[in-house]
């Protein structure tokens, strides 16, 4: 799926479509009365967000993890397993699995630590303590009911913002933003702009800004490149290219989570021959690659740089300590 256009200006479809968010949240609330709130007995932090679409949901969880683990605590992922065909509660391997069993997400956080996968999030944080985690962290999961978490983060691109406020189908929004905000300790702003929803956030609720810091960019500083990617944005990992100094002659853009077919593999490596340049693509569309398709095919890395890191330690120390 591709973000409409009119979600960014609260134009005529906009207000056209806004009877229909009525539908979306009705949905939405039933499903939360309807749903048994369970704790897996070890602290739950959520990495989320209040828009349809990629903020930097993951490169914030693998950095909330690293905080951590630097605090000695054994923290697993959890995921719903977007695109995979998994139910779960299921370990995810990335020996063995691949992105159409548990999707590229899930395969992309195991190389870094355990990582679950579980359609019931509930029954998947109980199966994640049991193996022995200290706390858990949710990829996603801002609006899921299933689960009470211990501190909740929104994930927010501040180039994007929260577009035109609206809730799904007239806007991006999952939830009112005062529903989303009730829930969250802090925002994770990444990126320099300045969204205008900033300008009313209640004094409760920080705002941790953060910037994606490319980790192999000398290895493209220089050369041809034909970039693609299956994101949410992908003109953001074009940025992230431009900024090692990449010199991109071509991109190629997919839906977000597109599965990659071998004829547009062969496409893909016919367009760059021609063109004298290299492919490059993401982490986690590389995860969407069958292993034996992934030679010549070049990765940019990253990770998530806080400004002040000593605020999101602040928080997750006020968290671990709290009960």
């Amino acid at each position: 799926m591709r973000a409409p256009d009119f979600w960014q200006a609260d134009g005529f479809w906009a207000k056209a479509l806004s009877p229909l968010s009525l539908l979306w949240r009705a949905g939405a609330g039933i499903r939360a009365m309807k749903t048994t709130m369970r704790h897996p007995g070890c602290k739950v932090f959520c990495v989320g967000n209040f828009t349809i679409g990629g903020a930097g949901k993951t490169p914030t969880a693998l950095a909330l993890y690293h905080t951590l683990h630097h605090m000695g605590i054994n923290a697993h992922f959890l995921s719903r397993g977007y695109g995979g065909r998994e139910i779960g509660p299921h370990r995810v391997d990335p020996a063995t699995d691949t992105a159409s069993d548990v999707g590229d997400e899930p395969l992309l956080l195991a190389h870094t630590a355990t990582t679950w996968v579980s359609r019931d999030r509930g029954m998947g944080a109980e199966t994640a303590r049991n193996a022995g985690a200290d706390a858990i962290i949710m990829d996603d999961g801002l609006q899921n009911p299933s689960v009470i978490k211990d501190c909740s983060f929104a994930v927010v691109d501040s180039g994007f913002g929260i577009g035109n406020g609206r809730v799904i189908p007239a806007g991006p929004m999952r939830e009112t933003l005062e529903q989303g905000l009730a829930k969250v300790h802090a925002i994770i702003l990444i990126g320099d702009g300045n969204p205008p929803f900033l300008a009313n956030l209640p004094a409760s609720v920080p705002v941790l800004r953060a910037r994606v810091v490319p980790c192999n960019g000398v290895e493209l500083d220089g050369r041809r490149v034909l970039a693609f990617a299956g994101i949410a944005r992908p003109a953001k990992f074009h940025d992230s290219l431009r900024t090692v100094g990449a010199n991109i002659v071509a991109t190629v853009d997919f839906a977000d989570h597109h599965p990659f077919r071998p004829n547009e593999l062969a496409d893909l490596r016919q367009r760059a021959a021609a063109l004298n340049a290299d492919l490059v693509t993401t982490e986690k569309d590389l995860m969407r690659l069958p292993v034996a398709a992934r030679n010549g095919i070049s990765t940019l890395g990253i990770k998530l740089a806080f400004e002040a890191p000593d605020q999101l330690e602040k928080i997750i120390k006020a968290v671990l300590s709290d009960g």
